[in-house]
Parts: structure tokens; C-alpha cells; sequence
């Protein structure tokens, strides 16, 4: 879990708090430590617990994602950002917490779509990050890539079942896809231009049609 002294630090003086204040948020949210923990932290000698975290970013008033000093990486990442637990990530996902606790440590997400939209919808995860985060892009890849080399119609279930948006709008992506790279060019004419890779071009294509998120 990324955590930024510099970032702690900065937030606590715009606030104009001690770290004796500090601490005494802290505890108002569940956390009893020292003052000299807390300059610790700015000091960069220890970094928070997760717990930890999320209960000084509420002190300080700022979400946990402006202390990280950094953008959420890992799914792990992305539930703190949110101030959650695992337990309460897994109840609102419907899922044991030990079930929770595998997905983060293996990045193995095998649920169906609903659930995956709902993953999405927890954690306020666009759709790249999404399947990045449930090991999916590489499957992704090779169906996009099978869109543009044969027929999209084979693909679309498939890609569906990867990609949880409206289904209306996931066809009209695939047949443009499929047909701007079958596009024919006239002899003597230039060139086409080089077209980006089919992935890329879906996330463009997707986010035009207003589907950047599940």
C-alpha cells in the first residue's frame, strides 16, 4: 500500500493541527497511538496500517487516495481509496471474505457480469482498470483481435461476457471496430494511416459512446 509522508505532512499543516491533534482524531476514529507516531509517519520512519490510513485521512479530512501519493494500482489499492475493510468490500460484493481476501492476493475474479459490474461500481473502477484488476485484459486482446481478423458477431458474447456494458452499444463498437481495419484503399492512393491497436480503439470507441464505466 503506497503511503506519502510529504502528502500526510502537507494535509495536517494546511489544516493548521498539531500531531497531538492529530492523534486525538485518530482515536475519535478507533486508533489510539502516540503523537510521536504520527511524526513518525511524516517522517517516513513507519507507514500506517490500513486501518491506520483510512482513520487519518478522515482526520485530516482528504481521501485516503491523497496520502497514498500516488494513483491506486492494485484492487487492494482501490478498496482503501474507497475506506473500506476487506469484510465490508465482500459483504457489498456478495462474497465470503475469505472469497475477497483470494481475489486481491491471486487478482483471479471469476464471478459473472452482474457481480462484476458490481465490483466495478464498489470501488469505482473504470473499465480498463476493471478488467486489469480481474486478470482480464489479455482474453480481451485476443478476442479484439479476432473481432478485426474474421467476423465481430463470433466475438460479441464473448467480449460481453469480459466487458459488462450495454449490449447495443458493445455491437455498434465491434462492427465499427471490425470495419475500420477492412477498410479497402483504392490503388495509388496513399496509404491509410496507421491504426492504433484494436484494444486501445475499443476503450476509444467505448468511452465516445459514453460507456467508460460498468
Amino acid at each position: 500500500m503506497p503511503f506519502s509522508p510529504a502528502a500526510a505532512r502537507a494535509h495536517r499543516t494546511a489544516l493548521g493541527l498539531t500531531v497531538d491533534q492529530v492523534a486525538a482524531g485518530l482515536a475519535a476514529h478507533g486508533v489510539r497511538l502516540l503523537p510521536g507516531h504520527v511524526l513518525g509517519w511524516e517522517q517516513g520512519q513507519v507507514a500506517p496500517t490500513e486501518e491506520q490510513l483510512i482513520a487519518l485521512a478522515r482526520t485530516l479530512w482528504c481521501p485516503p487516495a491523497r496520502l497514498m501519493g500516488a494513483a491506486p494500482v492494485t484492487l487492494r489499492d482501490h478498496r482503501i481509496a474507497r475506506e473500506l475493510t476487506p469484510d465490508q468490500a465482500a459483504r457489498l460484493l456478495g462474497l465470503a471474505p475469505d472469497t475477497y481476501r483470494r481475489v486481491e492476493a491471486t487478482g483471479r475474479w471469476t464471478a459473472g457480469e452482474e457481480q462484476t459490474r458490481l465490483l466495478a461500481r464498489v470501488l469505482a473502477l473504470d473499465l480498463p482498470t476493471l478488467l486489469r484488476l480481474t486478470g482480464r485484459t489479455a482474453d480481451l486482446d485476443a478476442r479484439l483481435r479476432q473481432v478485426v481478423q474474421g467476423r465481430w458477431q463470433a466475438q460479441l458474447a464473448p467480449v460481453a461476457r469480459l466487458v459488462p456494458v450495454d449490449p447495443a452499444t458493445l455491437e455498434r463498437v465491434l462492427a465499427t471496430l471490425q470495419s475500420e481495419h477492412h477498410t479497402p484503399t483504392s490503388w495509388g492512393t496513399a496509404p491509410a494511416p496507421t491504426r492504433p491497436e484494436p484494444t486501445a480503439r475499443f476503450w476509444q470507441l467505448l468511452a465516445e459512446a459514453g460507456e467508460e464505466r460498468a
